[in-house]
């Protein structure tokens, strides 16, 4: 099975910016999604985006984070800004492949049957 790679990962102080990037989509997929685990803590969705340009974002980050998507890379972005130490975790991507994306079922990671390995973020006061 196909397995995405997500880059950008890293270390911040909280207020600060940080880029996400993944890579690697099969054909077929139109709902490409962003998810993050902090420790001792189920996987959270994050944001979503699919082919019609519908994007969905959890209210836990809407206002500071953008999902975004560069055709001509076939990446998926994710832009995080001001960010805060609850924002640290383990950061996926994730699609599906012959579905799009919908506000009941962004969120939930049993929806998506493509997974990247994930990227740490750590954001410290």
């Amino acid at each position: 099975q196909v397995q995405l790679t997500e880059s950008g990962g890293g270390s911040m102080q909280a207020g600060g910016s940080l880029r996400l990037s993944c890579g690697g989509f099969p054909d077929n997929v139109y709902c490409r999604a962003w998810f993050r685990q902090a420790a001792g803590k189920e996987r959270e969705g994050v944001a979503a985006l699919d082919d019609y340009g519908s994007t969905y974002y959890s209210d836990s980050i809407k206002g500071r984070f953008e999902i975004s998507r560069d055709n001509e890379k076939n990446t998926l972005d994710l832009q995080m800004n001001n960010l805060q130490p609850e924002d640290t975790a383990i950061y996926y991507c994730a699609a599906v492949v012959d579905s799009f994306c919908f506000e009941d079922t962004f969120y939930r990671p049993e929806y998506f049957t493509h997974w990247g390995q994930g990227t740490q973020v750590t954001v410290s006061l």
